[in-house]
């Protein structure tokens, strides 16, 4: 299925928040008890919430797609499908644990599996970890998403990211593998858009973490 099949289901999604109002009253009540690592001076912490949570869900599509055209342009996709396929499965395939989540929380837990996945498809391979494609606001924001999922629910979906990972690539093999022509084409304007997302997503939403750089 393609990424813009996921942003149909977002789309659906969307509309019936539109009805119902259930993912805003859920951020409601997350924003009254964030940690103290987190803070959120807009206007209206849950409706800050609610559009950082909006803009997360709606970066997973165009990560895959991004992902997906580096890979090609590079020549190699064969090794990145099993990747890209997991990561579109969260949205158009969910596991039984997921079915009963049909709104914007149980995309955001599908948005969170994919970037989460993708991370890790970038800390196990020694030349895409050397390029830093990661940035520190992508991880903070995985870091928000899972205060927002909760735990103890939202340590066994990155229990469940390992194990994948460990499915696509836990061999040393992946690790040294040399991946320098995928690092070349995502260095290229592909990606730089997604760069200039994740350095303004949380400041574009009013939302500040305190921890220093050090903390991840």
């Amino acid at each position: 299925m393609t990424p813009q099949a996921v942003l149909e289901i977002i789309d659906q999604a969307r509309r019936k928040e539109a009805r119902s109002g259930t993912f805003l009253r859920q951020m409601k009540e997350k924003a009254s008890r964030l940690p103290t690592s987190v803070t959120v001076d807009g206007y209206n912490p849950a409706t800050c919430l609610f559009q950082f949570a909006i803009e997360y869900i709606e970066m997973a599509p165009r990560l895959i797609e991004c992902v997906d055209a580096c890979a090609r342009e590079a020549g190699i996709q064969d090794l990145f499908q099993p990747f890209i396929d997991a990561a579109a499965r969260y949205f158009t395939q969910p596991s039984v644990l997921l079915v009963k989540y049909d709104g914007l929380d149980g995309l955001l837990i599908r948005a969170y599996l994919c970037h989460r996945l993708m991370e890790e498809m970038h800390d196990n391979n020694r030349s895409i970890r050397a390029s830093e494609l990661i940035d520190l606001e992508a991880t903070r924001a995985n870091l928000l998403v899972h205060e927002l999922i909760g735990e103890p629910f939202a340590n066994e979906l990155d229990d469940s990211i390992t194990i994948t990972v460990l499915q696509i690539a836990g061999t040393p093999d992946y690790y040294s593998l040399d991946l320098e022509p995928f690092v070349n084409q995502v260095n290229n304007r592909a990606w730089d858009w997604m760069r200039q997302f994740w350095e303004h997503l949380l400041e574009r939403n009013h939302i500040h973490f305190s921890l220093s750089p050090g903390a991840f």
